[in-house]
This record gives structure tokens, C-alpha cells and sequence, in this order.
């Protein structure tokens, strides 16, 4: 059940993004008291699409074979990015683990993702396309960022393996 404070938190985020759609959501999150999901959950609704965090391991999967990404945890303390391909992974010891020869690797609590969104919003000036990943909290496990070429356009065949991946999976109710 949400309350009259929740709801009047949502109502004060939907009007921020509206005025400025390329902020910074984690910020617009702790501005307003709610979790970086409800945020998510305000954008437009053709700029985000919810599927259930139980496809975490198909949607990695996929993304796997996609090539250079850019992979972000943020924090309220760090934001830590990562640039290249996302390795296979494989469940073991109740974690999805990235065995990669060198770069991303770990150890994902991939049971922990209770909802996965496609976003695709501008963000300082250019559209991005990524998947992020939620925990039953709200925040965001980590995020994944289409990659950009050389002159800092979306690559092509990354946005049409994001739509392909977007479209494979049925969409989950929002919150609100």
C-alpha cells in the first residue's frame, strides 16, 4: 500500500523529470526519499519497459554476445564503470558467476533481481538505451549501457539486439 508522503514524492519526481528528462535519476532518487526503481518507474512510459528479474540470467546471457558495453554500479559513494564485453557467466554456489579471461568478472546474487527495466532516455545531451537491474529493495544492482562508437553514436547492432531483447520478454506491472 503506498501512502499519501509516497504518492506525493512520485508526483514531485514526475514533475522534475518532466522538467529536466536528462538528470541524473539516482539523484532525483535521494532528493525525493524513494527508491532509484520508482524513478524508473516515472519516466515516460514508452521510455521504459519493467520485465520480471527472473529472466536475470537470460537477458546476461544475451548481452554476453553483444560486445563492448559499458557496465555501471553506482553507489551513493561510487560510480564505478566498466567498458568492453560482458563474459559468460554460469550458476554456481547461488551466484551467477562472469568468467571472463580479463576484465568484468564476479559474482552476482542473480536471485536477488526482482525486476529488470529497458530504458531509453537522454542523458547530458544524447539518448542512451540500457537494461538495469533491481533488487526487491528498489536499487539498482548495476546497469548495463549500449556501447557508442567512435564518434559517440549508439551502435547499430547493439540498439537492434536491445529492441530484439526488449521485445523477447513479456512486460511487468509497474508499482504505480
Amino acid at each position: 500500500m503506498q501512502t499519501l508522503d509516497h504518492d506525493a514524492a512520485v508526483d514531485r519526481v514526475r514533475q522534475a523529470l518532466a522538467l529536466k528528462p536528462d538528470g541524473i535519476l539516482e539523484t532525483l532518487a535521494a532528493e525525493h526519499g524513494v527508491p532509484l526503481r520508482t524513478v524508473v518507474e516515472c519516466l515516460p512510459a514508452d521510455g521504459r519497459k519493467r520485465i520480471d528479474g527472473a529472466h536475470f540470467v537470460a537477458v546476461l546471457e544475451d548481452i554476453a554476445g553483444w560486445g563492448d558495453v559499458t557496465f555501471i554500479c553506482h553507489s551513493k559513494d561510487a560510480v564505478v564503470e566498466f567498458s568492453g564485453p560482458v563474459p559468460p557467466g554460469k550458476i554456481g554456489h547461488g551466484m551467477y558467476n562472469l568468467h571472463g579471461a580479463s576484465g568484468l568478472g564476479g559474482h552476482l546474487r542473480h536471485e536477488n533481481c526482482k525486476a529488470i527495466f529497458f530504458v531509453r532516455r537522454p542523458f547530458m545531451g544524447v539518448d542512451t538505451l540500457s537494461v538495469q537491474f533491481f533488487n526487491a529493495e528498489g536499487e539498482a544492482i548495476f546497469k548495463i549501457y549500449v556501447g557508442r562508437d567512435e564518434q559517440r553514436r549508439l551502435k547499430p547492432e547493439q540498439v537492434e539486439r536491445f529492441a530484439e531483447l526488449e521485445r523477447r520478454f513479456p512486460e511487468s506491472p509497474t508499482s504505480h
